[in-house]
């Protein structure tokens, strides 16, 4: 699917190609100046999976693969420790490139088709997720979405959905795999807390019950037997300080006695809270 036309495809080209000349040295006098064509100050490129088979806690609480800012914030998540129970926060990594890099992504994303709307075919895989591509210019936001991209045999497909598809995989291989110097654990200002009952978890793993320091649960429902709650400020450094030494099967206490099950999803920059998860 897709949100844009190929003339608008083209047009974003032809401005990822300015914005590039910009970055040269010895550019042409006469052409545009980098302030001329600003990168967005928030979200610029994005890759996401949607939907899949998989648990309704999972799918609001799944994390983007990379994020890339105009500020030229990086997030993505890091390695996780394995073993179970895992640990309640999930690993995410923030790394920092130059304005040139940003404006070099750009322009590989279009390059590679994301503000493109060809058909990318219909493999006929089950239960598979849909990778999300959003791209933002100074000329708007354009979204595809390719459903089973990793998973799709070759031989499903046309010539030309298959050369499609190989340049979208070769642009997330390139975003996922970036290494820009040193990484830093990402602190979010706002924590999203989906919370669901607690169901007594294994009994050969038994858990301590832990004390809520966030706001009240459960919150607003927002899919199948599960809520949402957003905390910011301090409630957000009380919650990620607790939860640091907590895991997934920790049992989370009201002060009415009730014991609940939290997943925690740290909140983008670009993003408020419960309202943008999901997918």
């Amino acid at each position: 699917m897709t949100t844009t036309s190929t003339v608008r495809a083209a047009a974003l080209l032809g401005c990822a190609l300015v914005l590039a000349a910009c970055a040269q040295e010895g550019a042409d006098a006469g052409s545009p100046s980098s302030s001329s064509a600003p990168l967005p100050s928030g979200l610029v490129l994005q890759v996401a999976y949607t939907g899949g088979f998989t648990s309704p806690e999972e799918l609001a609480t799944r994390l983007p693969l990379v994020s890339v800012y105009g500020d030229g914030r990086v997030l993505t998540q890091g390695p996780q420790i394995e073993i179970w129970p895992s640990p309640a926060l999930p690993n995410v990594q923030v790394q920092r490139v130059d304005e040139a890099t940003v404006r070099d992504l750009v322009g590989r994303a279009v390059e590679a088709g994301v503000a493109e709307d060809g058909d990318l075919g219909e493999p006929p895989v089950a239960d598979a997720p849909t990778t999300r591509f959003t791209l933002t210019t100074d000329e708007g936001t354009t979204v595809r979405e390719v459903y089973a991209l990793a998973e799709t045999p070759d031989d499903t497909l046309t010539a030309e959905q298959a050369e499609a598809r190989a340049r979208l995989r070769d642009l997330q291989d390139e975003l996922t795999g970036l290494t820009a110097g040193p990484a830093e654990p990402y602190v979010p200002q706002t924590v999203a807390a989906v919370v669901a009952p607690h169901r007594g978890g294994d009994p050969e793993l038994p858990q301590p019950d832990v004390a809520w320091p966030g706001p009240a649960l459960p919150g607003t429902p927002i899919g199948p037997g599960i809520s949402c709650v957003s905390a910011t400020g301090q409630q957000a450094a009380d919650v990620l300080a607790t939860a640091a030494s907590a895991n997934a099967l920790t049992p989370w206490t009201t002060p009415d006695g009730a014991r609940w099950s939290v997943t925690f999803r740290p909140v983008l920059p670009h993003e408020s809270g419960c309202a943008d998860l999901g997918g």
